[in-house]
């Protein structure tokens, strides 16, 4: 398998023996993962699988039960501010005010990451996801799928080298779907890692350099893009998960 030894400086995320519980439930159970800077990786699995516990622990926003997660060679445990320094979240969870304007929000998070030159950064993220005519308006008042476009947007203030996604095009419209992943890859050969999670095998095939696929909180499957067809993909999947695509 074509993947970074372990702990090398290649290695943008190092997941060691990974186990999350919920009382007596295990939905991670004993993760080893690399991912290279630069590297897009989909993650595959049926509901249930893990896949949404994996990007939050990644993301320091849920603590493992065991095992380590660094990020840049920092911890998630020890050094949980600086890893969110380093990452952009978009996920089911918009973590927008509704009661503040799209404005008001992207200044709040600003602050947070103490990003420089605040007001030209939050015009340059609004005008990717196409949302400048709404920049004063609450976010109460927009819509699922304009939400989740100023999600984007809040995800990128902060200029992350990581980005994690949880199924990230739902609730997206086609247009804002092509704008996501647009805007995922920056401009001006700038390195970028990204890791998403996905129900569609030909969403992720068409844009990882790499795959997994969970099964009840294990890592059942694991290739590159160079290395499997979307028929293998499709194959492998049903094979180890038992669940038809």
């Amino acid at each position: 398998m074509d993947r970074p030894a372990p702990g090398t400086q290649d290695s943008a995320i190092e997941v060691r023996r990974l186990t999350k519980s919920f009382g007596d439930h295990f939905a991670l159970k004993g993760l080893d993962l690399d991912v290279r800077r630069g590297e897009s990786l989909a993650i595959f699995g049926p509901n249930g699988a893990g896949k949404t516990t994996l990007i939050k622990i990644l993301a320091a926003i849920m603590n493992p039960s065991s095992g380590e997660v660094l990020i840049d060679g920092l911890s998630t445990k020890d050094s949980t501010h600086k890893v969110q320094r380093r990452i952009g979240v978009v996920s089911h969870h918009t973590f927008l005010y509704a009661n503040l304007t799209a404005y008001e929000n992207l200044k709040f998070y600003s602050r947070m990451y103490d990003v420089p030159t605040v007001d030209e950064r939050i015009r340059e993220v609004v005008e990717m996801v196409g949302m400048t005519s709404r920049l004063n308006d609450q976010v109460g008042t927009f819509s699922r799928g304009m939400q989740q476009r100023l999600s984007i947007a809040r995800s990128l203030l902060h200029r992350p080298s990581i980005m994690l996604l949880d199924e990230p095009e739902t609730g997206l419209d086609q247009q804002a779907t092509s704008i996501l992943w647009k805007v995922m890859r920056p401009a001006g050969g700038e390195e970028r890692t990204i890791v998403f999670s996905t129900h569609s095998l030909e969403r992720g095939w068409e844009l990882a350099d790499r795959f997994i696929v969970l099964n009840k909180g294990w890592i059942v499957f694991e290739n590159t893009k160079h290395g499997l067809g979307q028929d293998g993909l499709r194959e492998a999947y049903q094979r180890t998960t038992g669940a038809s695509v």
